[in-house]
């Protein structure tokens, strides 16, 4: 097995683990930290809006020996915004896109860019963009996400509980923040590409979410009639029992995301793909971010001022420190009654598992 594995498995019997949890302090305030500098670029920089939500037009050349750099000049001499140049494969043709232009200063433009890439007027392709298309497609996707965040909390909250779609809706909403602020931060145009990458994240980021909340409902299963761990230690197992789990989907679903964000995108110059594989490649990571460190955390936090595992808490708490005065640890006994039938036994969270009784009363299975 390999050391992953090896380190899965053992997280998963709760050999080894990590207190998420009990510093999940820490993690808030980083998630507070980089959403604050999510939402400071947005209101700074704001986003830069493509020529489908803008308007304007976008002009074809045939070949022509001026580079990308000096047809971005021109162009942007011409029609006096940033104009955003590519070029055409092997066929040596620019794509040049100006935002906010009408029909006039459409032909004005054509014209001059005729004559600064010495190619025939004629042979110079514009088409215009209308800013309504782009504001349907911006409308229908804010219809969308208010749908599916709706049915999100309204499903979770039957499948699991309350607290569970509460958690995972701030979870949801802190990935769209931070992808939108990354945007706005690098500057990278949005385009209805954009759009669709940003609603495609949402099902990678509740994925993982929903994989821990499984995990976290069965361990939970019966704890109030048992006495040797509170809610938030049997959560902290729930993470690490599938913390593995969650890396391994992750990276291989980043893998090839990155491939079209820095290979496509930034090797070969297709910057059209930067659209898409950017929101898809921020949102992936703070997805499988936020399920670990804030949606899971959270549930613990809201789950802990009920009055059942505030009881739960108090009595747990007064039997280690009854078996700490006499010398002894709380988990060296278990009973039966630690092992509902009706719960599956959770380990501790870190340190050497605690193996359950295998008879009644007895640390053996042997019959006397």
């Amino acid at each position: 097995m390999s050391r992953l594995g090896t380190l899965g498995a053992r997280l998963y019997r709760g050999e080894v683990g990590y207190d998420f949890i009990g510093n999940r302090m820490i993690w808030y305030g980083i998630s507070i930290l980089i959403t604050i500098t999510a939402i400071v670029g947005l209101a700074v920089s704001g986003l830069n809006m493509g020529i489908e939500f803008k308007g304007g037009a976008v002009f074809t050349t045939p070949k022509t020996s001026a580079s990308v750099s000096q047809a971005e000049d021109l162009a942007t001499e011409a029609s006096g915004h940033q104009a955003i140049v590519q070029k055409l494969g092997n066929s040596g043709g620019l794509r040049i896109q100006i935002t906010e232009v009408d029909t006039a200063k459409s032909d004005q433009i054509k014209e001059q860019l005729s004559k600064g890439l010495n190619v025939p007027t004629e042979k110079i392709a514009a088409d215009l963009v209308g800013p309504s298309w782009g504001e349907q497609i911006a409308n229908k996707a804010w219809t969308g996400l208010g749908i599916f965040m709706v049915l999100v909390v309204i499903y979770l909250a039957i499948a699991f509980e309350w607290r569970m779609a509460i958690a995972a809706l701030v979870a949801l909403i802190h990935d769209i923040t931070i992808t939108v602020g990354v945007y706005a931060l690098v500057g990278f145009e949005v385009t209805p590409g954009t759009v669709i990458g940003l609603l495609t994240i949402l099902g990678y980021s509740l994925y993982d979410t929903v994989v821990v909340f499984d995990s976290l409902k069965e361990g939970t299963h019966g704890i109030t009639k048992q006495t040797r761990w509170t809610y938030s230690e049997i959560a902290n197992r729930s993470i690490n029992g599938t913390l593995v789990r969650s890396i391994n989907t992750t990276v291989v679903a980043l893998l090839p995301v990155a491939g079209l964000l820095f290979i496509g995108g930034g090797v070969l110059g297709a910057g059209m793909l930067n659209d898409i594989s950017l929101a898809l490649f921020v949102g992936l990571a703070a997805g499988a971010y936020s399920s670990i460190f804030i949606a899971t955390p959270l549930v613990a936090d809201l789950k802990e001022r009920d009055p059942q595992m505030k009881a739960l808490k108090k009595r747990i708490l007064a039997k280690r420190a009854a078996a700490a005065a006499k010398g002894e640890s709380a988990e060296d006994e278990p009973s039966d009654d630690d092992f509902p039938q009706d719960a599956a036994p959770a380990a501790a969270v870190v340190g050497q598992r605690q193996e359950p009784p295998t008879g009644h009363g007895r640390t053996s299975g042997k019959r006397r």
